[in-house]
């Protein structure tokens, strides 16, 4: 038994999503309100029976792992390890020896952070400047303080690290876990006299802190965060969605801060949909990780030339997600954190007035530059230019051309011929590459998917079971198709002792690789690249994934061929036509199943 059966044998799917969704039942099935939207007749329902589930209202439906996906946010890794924890079972124990290791380290580091969080909170009920900072100075409530377990770290050097040394604690998992340093002095305290907010990950488990100095001084940083640990990343780490995704899925946006003391603001003053990036440096896995909420993603940063500039480094990785990205305007204050001092319901409005990124871009630059004299058209152009390349949807990019046109007074055949000689001299080498590589947008994702799907296997035998379904057709370069039978003749195929069997499978078709072994490295760097860190059970739910997809790509090509066939066929041939493509139905149903059980 894997680790997903011996979760589903310990819990329903029923209880699961009772966590989140009152059901009441209905026959044989549960019935309750869609936890996707806001609506007063019940049309989500979960099946025992068949441990699945379905909302009517979105169309979504799976089973306990898809929904704890869509509710928490979360990939399926993370899924796992949430139901792994509510079943009592040790994912240790499937894994293999670098992953239960690794998997350790992360639970004792969720261990020492967690238990560092409770002890700045005993000292931080203890100290009396900061209780007066927290509760008069920002004036935040004592539920407040408690929601976002606001602490202190006392003065001593290293006061946390006796207190976690004595609870069992090694110095390499303190390291480990950003919470000290070791300097010519000694093990020392990474944080000091300071304000302590504990950083969590989507599910409330701390993975560091941010830290304010009680006592400001001028050769001290007034924050500083955590440094990158195995548990903190804090170009994925999004401060306060624990708090804030049942709003953000409720009210269908999400509001982005600059400041997380921004962020413990607005919820004081009951805008829960606030979250916090590392000041403007918003990342596309930011935009990725609120984009499982929702699709409307409002700014609220400071107006001022780093706001400007994050928001021109937003737009396009907003257009690669698939978010809406627009800006809040805040009046009357620097920030949202002194707007809600003036009165919390002014804020409340300001966030329901928003415009689009773009829109609110093109506005900036307006009052900036002199778009009447030509410097000024130059440099407004380039600016603008520069972020609609970046979009994605071609009908958006000639709105905005022509809307530029006319602003500056220019054609608008210029300003597109403009930004073609832009993307010339900034990226000629990835144009170089972009002609040289398939045009044809569906050989692209099927060539991805089949060398996703090798390098997995290649590099890990365990999965390669999952290559049984697949064959040589499937796969749409000659070199892989070597490769593939290589591996479903040789399940034991080991890269580094065998070698020497791809290198006599060689292929010499003009314009492919004709190597094995070159072919085989190449997978093995987009392994590291892309999948080095994930575990072995991750990993085979990831193939898995690619093998359907695979599968879906070979149905649809032999389809269309058969689609071709038809025409002026005769009645029997037609028969065996509609006979394959039967077939071909079956073969995709089976895959879709498999990966859904």
């Amino acid at each position: 038994m894997d680790a997903v059966e011996d979760i589903k044998g310990r819990l329903s799917i029923e209880d699961v999503i009772g966590r989140y969704v009152e059901l009441k039942r209905a026959g044989r099935n549960f019935r309750g309100l869609s936890p996707f939207g806001n609506e007063k007749t019940p049309s989500f329902m979960v099946s025992p029976e068949k441990q699945i589930w379905h909302d009517f209202s979105s169309g979504k439906g799976g089973n306990m792992f898809s929904f704890v996906m869509e509710m928490e946010g979360v990939d399926f890794r993370g899924a796992l390890e949430i139901l792994a924890r509510q079943a009592g079972v040790d994912l240790s124990q499937y894994r293999g020896s670098y992953d239960a290791e690794r998997g350790k380290q992360k639970e004792r580091a969720h261990a020492a952070l967690d238990m560092a969080a409770k002890f700045y909170q005993v000292h931080f009920s203890k100290n009396r400047e900061a209780l007066e900072y927290i509760l008069k100075k920002r004036a935040f409530s004592k539920k407040t303080a408690l929601d976002f377990q606001i602490g202190y770290a006392p003065e001593g050097d290293d006061a946390l690290a006796k207190f976690l040394i004595k609870k069992g604690f090694s110095e390499k998992e303190l390291r480990d876990s950003g919470l000290v340093t070791r300097g010519y002095r000694g093990l020392r305290d990474m944080f000091r006299d300071r304000i302590m907010i504990p950083l969590m990950d989507p599910q409330g488990r701390v993975i560091g802190f941010t830290a304010r100095l009680l006592h400001d001084d001028p050769n001290a940083p007034k924050y500083i965060n955590t440094p990158q640990t195995i548990l903190y990343d804090k170009s994925r780490h999004v401060f306060g969605l624990h708090l804030a995704k049942e709003a953000i899925r409720k009210n269908d946006f999400a509001v982005v801060v600059e400041g997380n003391m921004d962020v413990v603001a607005s919820h004081q003053a009951g805008v829960t949909q606030t979250v916090a990036t590392a000041g403007t440096a918003i990342t596309e896995q930011h935009l990725k990780a609120l984009g499982r909420f929702t699709y409307d993603v409002r700014l609220a940063f400071d107006q001022d030339d780093a706001g400007i500039a994050a928001t021109e480094r937003a737009i396009p990785l907003a257009a690669k997600v698939g978010v809406t990205l627009s800006i809040i305007d805040i009046e009357g204050a620097k920030d949202p954190d002194e707007l809600i001092q003036k009165n919390p319901k002014d804020w409340e409005k300001a966030v329901t007035k928003h415009k689009y990124a773009l829109d609110w871009l093109i506005e900036q630059y307006q009052k900036r530059l002199d778009i009447t004299s030509a410097v000024g058209k130059r440099q407004f152009s380039d600016i603008i230019l520069k972020v609609i390349r970046g979009l994605n949807d071609s009908v958006e990019q000639d709105h905005y051309i022509t809307q530029i046109a006319k602003l500056i007074d220019v054609s608008a055949d210029a300003l597109r011929q403009k930004m073609n000689t832009q993307s010339a001299q900034i990226r000629p080498q990835l144009l170089k590459r972009a002609e040289q590589a398939p045009r044809d947008p569906f050989r692209v994702e099927q060539t991805k998917s089949q060398n996703q799907l090798l390098a997995i296997c290649l590099v890990q035998p365990e999965t390669r079971d999952i290559l049984g379904p697949v064959i040589v057709d499937m796969l749409p370069d000659a070199v892989a198709k070597k490769l593939l039978v290589i591996l479903q003749k040789d399940s034991d195929f080991d890269l580094k002792k065998d070698s020497a069997k791809l290198k006599k499978q060689t292929n010499t078709v003009s314009g492919q690789m004709g190597d094995t072994s070159e072919f085989a490295d190449i997978l093995v760097l987009l392994y590291k690249e892309l999948y080095q860190d994930l575990e072995l059970l991750e990993l085979r739910y990831e193939a898995t994934r690619l093998q359907v997809r695979l599968i879906d790509y070979y149905v649809k090509s032999k389809k269309a061929e058969l689609t071709a066939a038809m025409n002026g066929a005769d009645e029997t041939q037609t028969d065996d036509l509609l006979t394959q493509a039967k077939e071909l139905d079956v073969l995709l149903k089976n895959a879709k199943e498999y990966v859904n059980e």
